[in-house]
């Protein structure tokens, strides 16, 4: 379906024509302008400090995280996390260059396949283009180099995440995803904490809809 045919799908059922000019101007003048919404004092921090709060919202919300002096040590970590939560060595990987440069021969016994993730994979690895000490939130752009369906197929996600890419607020994150990227992609996942769901009942569910476990690598390589 195209977007022309979607959109005035819509505009019927909201009984509504096209905008008026006025309208249209304003909302140009916002995509144009982003104004910012309220940055929360608490993530008014040093960046180490920021670091710290990124890490406790991520374990508050039922996540994990491990820092790790450099991206040599990354297969390590992997390794131990996998062995520690009984699960196989085997992952899909994000074809992110990041990632495909850490020395994984370091850890031979890991089997790595590289790609989009499938309904079999068990663990997938990824890389996060930026987090949010705000809320212990991952922002996962998709990109070819950062499939989607690594974030929502396996059961248990593995995302590595340069420290120098953390910041305190959402407003800065979109600040550099738009400086970074130029524009908009296709999707943003923001990701907080295993995929969770109480609708019913009222009880919690981890991996209602995507990972039950989420595991964050924490390279310190921001000073």
């Amino acid at each position: 379906m195209s977007k022309d045919i979607l959109l005035n799908a819509v505009r019927r059922g909201l009984k509504r024509g096209p905008l008026p000019e006025d309208r249209k101007a304003m909302l140009r003048g916002r995509l144009a302008l982003h104004p910012r919404h309220t940055i929360p004092a608490r993530s008014r921090l040093p960046h180490a400090g920021q670091v710290d709060l990124f890490v406790r919202n991520v374990e508050k919300e039922f996540g994990s995280v491990v820092r790790v002096a450099d991206w040599n040590a990354v297969p390590d970590a992997i390794a131990d996390y996998l062995s520690a939560q009984n699960l196989p060595s085997r992952f899909a990987m994000a074809p992110h260059p990041e990632l495909q440069a850490i020395p994984w021969s370091n850890r031979p016994m890991l089997e790595i396949r590289v790609g989009r993730a499938e309904a079999t994979d068990a663990v997938a690895v990824t890389q996060a283009f930026a987090a949010i000490a705000e809320t212990g939130t991952l922002m996962l752009p998709s990109a070819p180099e950062r499939p989607t369906t690594l974030n929502l197929l396996a059961d248990t996600a593995i995302v590595v995440l340069r420290a120098s890419n953390l910041v305190g607020a959402y407003e800065e994150a979109w600040d550099k995803l738009r400086a970074e990227l130029g524009g908009m992609p296709r999707n943003v996942m923001l990701v907080t904490g295993p995929s969770r769901s109480a609708d019913i009942e009222q009880t919690l569910e981890l991996g209602a809809h995507g990972p039950r476990n989420l595991h964050v690598i924490l390279v310190e390589d921001a000073g």
